[in-house]
């Protein structure tokens, strides 16, 4: 049975962003995408910031509670796309919530979703606290409610620490390559094939042996760009039909987010967006294009990078962001992932038809790779003031900066200023998520364009002249100064002090405790007073100053019960020389000395009483180490003398080179930051610049969705991530075609959906003397075949074991027979007899079965919808009338009528090695 669960992002929302589904298949849990919400929303009108409903609607309480709630029991993880939409979440769920189900991905979706991860942490983290101490994350039980504060607002922003162990625990994978789960997943097979939109998108088929086989398949493209090749899910034979791998599946899952949309043509949206920036900067006015981190930073990169160099525009490529530059050389090493025109271009050889790679003017060490990814315009910044420090506010420049939504970061902090200049163009390339700047803007736009020309009517759109003010918040995290900075460092002076004195109490604590133990309780109770009045103030111990160690110098007596009532007497500083050379202070520590000499207490008497024990100035031997083979040598020092005899004989170029790397490194090493403090500003922008909508996200409209879902043809269909006129869209859609499935389902978030009925799956293992009698056939990733025995059971195995028939038969003989009479038959007759059937496996093509028949010489046309007529060559005799037509009924029958000639014959083996054939 299969239950699915919308997490987030489920059908017939306003809000369809992000995207997580829990998915049931009999017992095991699985994940499908994990990903996170804006976490910076926006509120633009007053009234509705202050109420509850606006901080509902904006709210991810409910998501995050029904993750937190499945998480520690989800078995499987599979991630579809790379953007924080798909996985952002992940690695927050990973470090505290107890997701630590074994995942899987492709290798670049590992690496993209990472860095958006990073990028994201590390700067909300800058601009404000979202450490929060009212829940003790690690130690909480799957069971325990999230204790949320609404007053705050929670977020839930994960550490860049937790971000890099969360995916490198990922499993990644490539296309088209079946993997066989183990543990609890055992018997479950998942193959990853290209989705398109973001460099390693993926379409997940998850193949079950109680549930048929499953297809995730959510935000795809069709279409080639320039640096990836549209979803494998639209090739193969036929004239654009679907990928036979992932045809006809019995569960198809996916969204319909765009169904309403009519896009236009890329190449119109690639001229118009290209028009805009250099017409912009050639009036020398800026450009500002906020965008991803990863995912869709590349296509425009690509776009830009080669109409700079084709036009040899001088303007500068700004691209601000903390993990651009990492990226880029990620996806140089990446090749077999891209596709599109990069495939196609020079990878390195040089024009005189060389094998020699090229490399950059300025010998950059990651130019190896396609040429169209070396950039050699672009600059990189990773915060807006190095930005400002390298260009003036007046310079023309394109500014590519993060993040898209400009709810945080360094796109809403350029934006705050780049908006108030003239004729400057902000430049948009995805509407966003609702509740960000980003969706505001793009609300603006749309509203000011015509009826006709509005974004989901497949036409462009036209620039527009913004005069309007908006309220901004701005966040951000500032050193402390003055009076500020004195009452922090107070504060902090006075903790230490705190921690000091407490650190202390501890040891002095400790080291009388340790002092009670070694007290011994043999002694003598008067001579203990008698010792106390003779040598009271004669006292002295040794210990580390600093140090929780154990007294190194004591005496009986020297107990805590008389360190009470002793005089501070005698009490001095002594010295003494340790191993390594080095003077360490000792103090005063209760050495008990009686004159010249001291009782030697020990439990055993000796024959001339108790011996005597003379004074003794402290003294610590210093011992030397020995082995085996004699006294322990230094091999540091000699390690050390190696290296000043290495460092002599070095040339000056290598001691120069040496040192620039060592100031090279020092420069990357993070200063310590100073005390510093989050604040919040209210700032009113006055948009005057110019604002302007090119659809770059890359994903398909509602005629490709459309498209897919009818040559896909599953069984049974869930819609997901869309609003409610596109699911119901979809559905009239569908439903307008006779032969697509009736069986839709649009779940709500939080409503399952139940598919199926609940099977048990029993183990058995497979004689030695079964298994090599059953013959196997090929269909599709497994084996087939067709077995008949007897279930035996063995004491020294806890699986049953089927044995083949004839074990049972041989010992039904060697068992006692009752002699029973029968009624004798009629003369003649025969015990009626069920022969044994063969099962044929698979889903008939009749476009493959006709290029299988025409390269056996079979002629072959189609007479009507699913009738296929097959003659045979007109040079045979007896092939003159013989027309065999071949019907596929719309239950998957196939029926064959024709006379019976060899080219019946022919046509029927064609068909029968179509199948997998398992013979009883």
């Amino acid at each position: 049975m299969i239950t699915f669960t919308p997490l987030s992002g489920g059908a017939r929302l306003h809000k369809t962003v992000p995207l997580a589904y829990l998915l049931q298949v009999d017992d095991v849990r699985i994940l499908l995408d994990c990903g996170s919400p804006d976490w910076c929303p926006e509120y633009f009108n007053p009234a509705e910031a202050e109420s509850s409903t606006s901080q509902d609607h904006f709210g991810w309480d409910d998501y995050c509670k029904a993750l937190k709630e499945y998480a520690p029991t989800v078995d499987l993880v599979l991630l579809s796309h790379g953007d924080l939409s798909h996985s952002g979440f992940y690695a927050y769920a990973y470090a505290h919530w107890g997701l630590r189900a074994p995942t899987y991905t492709t290798l670049p979706v590992q690496a993209m979703a990472r860095m958006a991860a990073i990028e994201e942490v590390e700067s909300i983290r800058s601009q404000e606290d979202v450490e929060y101490k009212l829940e003790a994350f690690k130690d909480q039980s799957p069971g325990e409610s999230m204790v949320v504060d609404d007053n705050s607002k929670r977020k839930y922003v994960a550490s860049p620490d937790d971000v890099r162990e969360a995916y490198d625990a990922i499993n990644t994978l490539r296309y088209s390559q079946p993997t066989h789960l183990q543990g609890k997943c055992q018997g479950i097979t998942i193959t990853a094939f290209s989705a398109g939109h973001t460099l390693g998108g993926t379409i997940w088929k998850i193949r079950s042996p109680s549930a048929g086989t499953i297809l995730y398949a959510v935000d795809l493209n069709h279409l080639r760009e320039r640096h990836l090749d549209g979803t494998v899910l639209l090739r193969g034979a036929g004239g654009g039909g679907v990928y036979e791998a992932l045809a006809r599946p019995d569960l198809f899952i996916t969204d319909a987010d765009r169904v309403n949309n009519i896009s236009c043509r890329k190449k119109d949206r690639d001229a118009q967006l290209i028009d805009t920036v250099t017409s912009t900067l050639s009036s020398r006015h800026s450009v500002l294009m906020p965008c991803d981190s990863s995912s869709r930073l590349l296509e425009l990169l690509v776009l830009l990078d080669q109409h700079w160099s084709f036009s040899r525009l001088k303007f500068p490529i700004c691209l601000v962001s903390r993990t651009g530059r990492e990226m880029l050389t990620f996806v140089r090493s990446m090749m077999e992932w891209l596709g599109g025109t990069i495939s196609k271009e020079d990878v390195g050889e040089d024009a005189d038809g060389g094998n020699r790679r090229r490399r950059d003017a300025d010998n950059d060490e990651d130019a190896l790779g396609a040429l169209a990814l070396r950039f050699k315009h672009l600059e990189f910044f990773s915060t807006p003031e190095a930005l400002l420090h390298t260009y003036s506010s007046k310079d023309p420049k394109l500014i590519l900066a993060v993040p898209t939504s400009l709810s945080h970061g360094a796109s809403r902090s350029i934006f705050s200023e780049f908006a108030s200049v003239p004729d400057n163009v902000v430049l948009l390339t995805s509407p966003c998520e609702e509740g960000t700047l980003g969706r505001e803007l793009f609300n603006l736009w749309n509203d000011e364009q015509r009826d006709d020309d509005k974004w989901n009517k497949g036409k462009l759109g036209r620039n527009v002249m913004l005069d309007k003010t908006l309220k901004l918040i701005m966040k951000s995290k500032v050193p402390l100064h003055g009076a500020e900075l004195e009452e922090y460092l107070k504060k902090e002076r006075a903790t230490k002090e705190k921690e000091a004195a407490e650190e202390a109490a501890i040891a002095r604590t400790q080291r009388m405790l340790e002092a009670d133990e070694d007290e011994s309780e043999s002694d003598d109770s008067e001579e203990e007073d008698e010792d106390e009045h003779m040598i009271e103030g004669d006292a002295m111990d040794v210990i580390e100053d600093g140090d929780e160690a154990l007294p190194i110098f004591t005496e009986p007596g020297a107990g805590h019960a008389r360190r009470k009532n002793r005089k501070e007497t005698d009490i001095g500083d002594w010295g003494f020389e340790a191993e390594d050379g080095s003077l360490k202070q000792m103090l005063s520590y209760d050495i008990y000395l009686k004159g010249n000499v001291s009782k030697a207490t020990s439990f055993f008497k000796a024959d001339g009483g108790q011996q005597q024990r003379f004074r003794m100035f402290p003294y610590v031997e210093r011992k030397r180490r020995v082995d085996s083979y004699g006294e322990v040598l230094d091999v540091g020092t000699w390690l050390r003398k190696g290296k000043i005899f290495e460092e002599e004989a070095e040339s000056e170029e290598v001691k120069e080179a040496k040192r620039r790397k060592e100031a090279e490194e020092e420069a990357k090493k993070i200063a310590i930051e100073p005390p510093s403090k989050f604040i919040s500003l209210d700032l009113e922008v006055q948009l005057v610049c110019r604002l302007l909508f090119v659809d770059m996200e890359g994903l398909n409209d509602g005629r490709a969705v459309k498209k897919i879902a009818a040559h896909v043809n599953p069984r049974k269909m869930i819609i997901v991530h869309s609003s409610s006129e596109g699911a119901q869209s979809l559905v009239d859609a569908c439903g307008a075609v006779r032969a697509l499935t009736k069986d839709i389902y649009t779940p709500d978030i939080g409503e399952s959906v139940q598919i199926g009925q609940h099977t048990n799956s029993y183990s058995i293992s497979l004689s030695e003397e079964l298994l090599s009698s059953v013959k196997m056939s090929n269909f599709e990733d497994n084996e087939v075949g067709f077995v008949q025995g007897c279930i035996a059971s063995l004491a020294s195995s806890t699986i049953p074991i089927l044995e083949p028939m004839s074990n049972l038969t041989a010992r039904i003989e060697e068992a006692p027979v009752e002699v029973v009479l029968v009624k004798p038959s009629r003369l003649g007759s025969r015990p009626a007899t069920k022969l044994p059937q063969s099962t044929m496996i698979g889903d008939l093509k009749l476009t493959v079965l006709k290029a299988r028949l025409a390269s056996i010489g079979v002629k072959t046309e189609f007479a009507g919808e699913g009738v296929l007529l097959c003659r045979g060559n007109p040079s045979e005799e007896t092939s003159g009338d013989s027309i065999v037509a071949v019907k596929k009924m719309a239950d998957g029958k196939v029926e064959l009528e024709g006379t019976v000639t060899d080219i019946y014959y022919s046509v029927r083996q064609a068909i029968y090695e179509l199948h997998a054939l398992v013979a009883a």
